[in-house]
């Protein structure tokens, strides 16, 4: 009967336009044609792999197979999102990124461009790793995804392509078109936040000083990016090396086959993430007697209108294929809601040279060839904090930025869609953005905060009027205060120093937390004996988050402080009442409001259960989530790495993990082997020698010979 009834799903499954059936692998892997690459893994006793390939094509190719050893899943998933297949395999919560794949063109971007737009090396490059995706597929095929393999290198270029534009928030702004509620974009708020990719407050660090601000000489870099503790863009660490010249550590994200930070002997650079106006929504004048005609510059033109096909996870093996129209003007995506009809137009749309970039970034030995590889403006964003071995270093808002002429418009908000003079073309060329380059000060940072005050002295902007039309930040976060007030404070920082001040724990007495308890201090009184404790804890607080502190949590949970002052609203009875609520948990939880910052916030990875100093945009940031009675951090400073230079041009380098290098194995060693270091502000080695490498090793062999 169990036959009959099986045999009767599949023929309605078929009638119906269900499909079933995936193989495992869409076509065949020729396994034999791997062993072309030439190419060794080498874990040290972390766990860190080191690639030592013969050309470059074959460290690509190590590092796919090595990173697919830790973390296959999570790869995999990089490629399900690219190709705009979540739904098919994870069901409906996927079908919102499947119709944007469709939508922003992604695929239509790769196959147009791959081959000419990218070099030739570039496409060697991805191609090779792909193939160590591939070849670890073959391997263990208990690990695959049906149907997804092989990919390709136009697979790899897609993951940038699909990633690139929700990294500045396009995904939000999207959203809110496709929505029934009328687009507000007049405080230009929703165009700056993040997407999924970034938790609320999250930022990072960047300091560089030079030997004018050292007190040995040297020339130091923190790397200090604050990502998401798992998942498709959390760090993984790795040592690329080819006999042709590639000699980078740092992290990169799953499914990239390059250091997006990091240094090489030469030089070294880190990224924090800044928010320019990316983004323009343009309200469509549409034909009175043709919904699908819009006006523009004297004219009414015909929306484009295609439509597309998702297939959708049911439940077990059943999918269902469901059809979508994709509209586009001139102005770029449609969207219709009940409110109007609206365009949107991003920076980037058609490059695909993001992989390109990083990788002439990771292979650059001097400033100048830094500065070209920066200059080819593929990345749409990021600011860059730069630091080598001859003592030179620089900051640049680096941005992709429409070049909009007119100060005629609100760009923040809703632009008119019927004429071409609010629709840029161009964008603000690399040598007219915001930079410093070896200030008298010796001094450069960045902590997701305006570029006009990277350093002490004064920034040079060779197009005045950026700040009006752009989005550029104007304000300092806690941890630029902190910047300034530790390294910018210090004219001989010493190597001890150095690595103190990225520890720093407080808030600064300039911070939104500082500013508004004050405030709020000035104005609380209660007759509520316990009410009465938490203000006196909190006044006798030293804005230190550190984990014996005892009033922390009370300020978290009050305050709740954001990086952007403009972004906070100061209100004494939201505060009160938040108060109120957190005196009454903590009481509930713990039987006292006097509780150690510590036993509240805590890293949590299998067996281990550790105290964590530091907090949301603290210089020590550290994001958490209310679990149990106690806060599990999940985000914030994660792998970090701080660079020197000595008088000799001779480099060095720690680094850190929050967990480890097997960032998905739980059966590894190495799931959680960096977690205590991490915890007590401690840091590792980094070997970049194979002899140094050799003498703190655990394996080493050829992919598939492990």
């Amino acid at each position: 009967m169990k036959k009959y009834i099986i045999t009767g799903l599949i023929i309605i499954a078929g009638i119906l336009g269900f499909n079933l059936y995936v193989p495992l692998f869409n076509a065949p892997i020729d396994a034999a044609s791997f062993s072309t690459y030439d190419v060794k893994i080498h874990r040290d006793t972390w766990g860190v792999p080191h690639i030592f390939g013969k050309q470059d094509k074959d460290t690509a190719y190590g590092l796919a197979y090595a990173h697919a050893e830790d973390d296959f899943k999570t790869i995999q998933g990089t490629v399900i999102a690219a190709r705009g297949k979540l739904a098919f395999y994870h069901g409906k919560e996927g079908a919102a990124n499947d119709y944007m794949v469709q939508l922003l063109k992604v695929w239509d971007v790769v196959e147009s461009s791959y081959a000419s737009q990218l070099t030739e090396e570039t496409r060697d490059l991805v191609e090779a790793y792909a193939n160590g995706l591939n070849h670890y597929a073959v391997l263990h095929p208990d690990e695959v995804y049906r149907g997804l393999f092989p990919v390709s290198g136009k697979d790899v270029i897609a993951g940038f392509v699909h990633r690139m534009p929700l990294m500045y928030g396009l995904d939000r702004v999207l959203g809110k078109l496709a929505s029934d509620e009328k687009p507000e974009f007049s405080v230009g708020k929703e165009k700056i936040e993040r997407g999924p990719f970034e938790q609320t407050l999250m930022g990072s660090n960047a300091v560089a000083v030079s030997p004018k601000r050292s007190a040995d000489g040297y020339t130091r870099l923190a790397i200090n990016s604050h990502q998401p503790w798992t998942g498709p863009v959390a760090w993984y660490e790795a040592h690329l090396h080819s006999e042709e010249g590639w000699n980078m550590t740092g992290g990169l994200f799953p499914g990239s086959p390059v250091i997006f930070l990091g240094h090489n002997e030469h030089l070294g650079w880190a990224h924090t993430v800044n928010s320019p106006d990316l983004v323009d929504v343009y309200e469509l004048d549409i034909h009175p007697e043709d919904e699908n005609k819009y006006f523009i510059q004297g004219k009414y033109e015909t929306i484009d209108i295609w439509e597309t096909e998702i297939e959708m996870k049911l439940w077990g093996p059943f999918r269902w294929t469901f059809k979508r129209d994709i509209m586009w003007s001139i102005h770029g995506p449609v969207f219709k809601n009940p409110h109007g009809t609206f365009g949107v137009r991003f920076s980037g749309y058609g490059e695909v040279r993001q992989v390109e970039q990083w990788y002439q970034m990771n292979k650059a030995t001097s400033y100048e060839e830094f500065e070209f590889a920066m200059s080819l403006q593929a990345l749409p964003m990021f600011n860059t904090v730069y630091a080598d071995k001859s003592g030179n270093i620089s900051y640049v808002y680096n941005a992709l930025m429409p070049f909009r002429m007119s100060d005629a418009y609100d760009w923040k908000g809703i632009l008119p869609g019927n004429t071409i003079q609010s629709l840029w073309q161009g964008y603000i060329e690399y040598d007219m953005l915001p930079r410093v380059v070896n200030p008298e000060s010796g001094f450069v940072q960045n902590c997701n905060s305006t570029p006009y005050k990277a350093t002490l002295g004064i920034v040079e902007s060779r197009m005045p009027f950026l700040m009006n039309n752009l989005g550029i930040e104007t304000f300092q976060t806690n941890r630029a205060y902190r910047a300034v007030e530790t390294y910018g404070a210090d004219t001989s920082i010493t190597r001890e120093e150095f690595y103190q001040y990225k520890f720093d724990t407080k808030y600064s007495e300039k911070s939104v937390m500082a500013v508004n308890l004050k405030k709020f201090l000035s104005e609380a009184g209660s007759d509520d004996p316990h009410m009465t404790e938490a203000l006196e804890l909190l006044r006798n607080w030293d804005l230190d988050t550190d984990s014996t502190a005892t009033a922390m949590h009370l300020a978290y949970d009050a305050i709740r402080p954001t990086s952007d002052p403009d972004k906070y609203t100061y209100n004494y009875a939201t505060i009160m009442d938040r108060l109120g609520k957190s005196i009454e948990y903590y009481r509930s939880v713990y039987g006292k409001i006097n509780v150690k910052w510590g036993e509240i916030q805590r890293l949590k990875r299998g067996d281990i259960d550790l105290p964590l100093s530091g907090g949301p945009d603290i210089f020590r940031a550290i994001y958490s989530r209310k679990q149990n009675g106690q806060r599990k951090a999940t985000a914030g400073d994660c792998f970090f790495q701080i660079v020197e230079w000595s008088p000799e041009g001779k480099v060095s380098s720690q680094s850190i993990h929050q967990f480890g290098s097997a960032t998905s194995d739980e059966n590894s060693p190495h799931y959680n082997d960096q977690a205590e270091l991490f915890a007590t502000h401690q840091m590792k080695p980094v070997w970049m020698t194979l002899e140094d490498i050799k003498l703190n090793l655990e394996k080493s062999y050829r992919p598939g010979e492990e």
